[in-house]
């Protein structure tokens, strides 16, 4: 699974050095959150959905037993960052700026 998340990284560097390749933002944010981008609508085990890729044509997936998980697995709900958390959760929202809360 390293191995090929390092031939990602590497397939996404060359796409990115060279001019009119670049990655649309929500693949560039999967990717960056280690997810992968599937055609279908739902994702294999042990992967979660987790917003979009292409232009919103295909489904982020990022992999559940890794150190990525949603802020909705680990029991949190994710807030704008104009809302104030009473505490704070580790987890991912679907907006990068969002925050993962426990208690408003």
């Amino acid at each position: 699974m390293k191995l090929f998340s390092c031939l990602m990284a590497l397939l996404l560097f060359l796409l990115q050095a060279v001019p009119g390749l670049g990655l649309p933002k929500d693949t560039l944010r999967c990717v960056g959150y280690h997810g992968f981008c599937l055609h279908s609508k739902s994702c294999p085990e042990p992967f979660a959905a987790f917003g979009t890729c292409s232009w919103h044509q295909k489904t982020c997936c990022i992999d559940t037993t890794s150190n990525f998980h949603t802020c909705q697995d680990e029991g949190g709900h994710c807030v704008p960052p104009e809302i104030k958390c009473l505490q704070e959760q580790v987890g991912l929202c679907p907006h990068r700026e969002w925050k993962c809360c426990t208690e408003v």
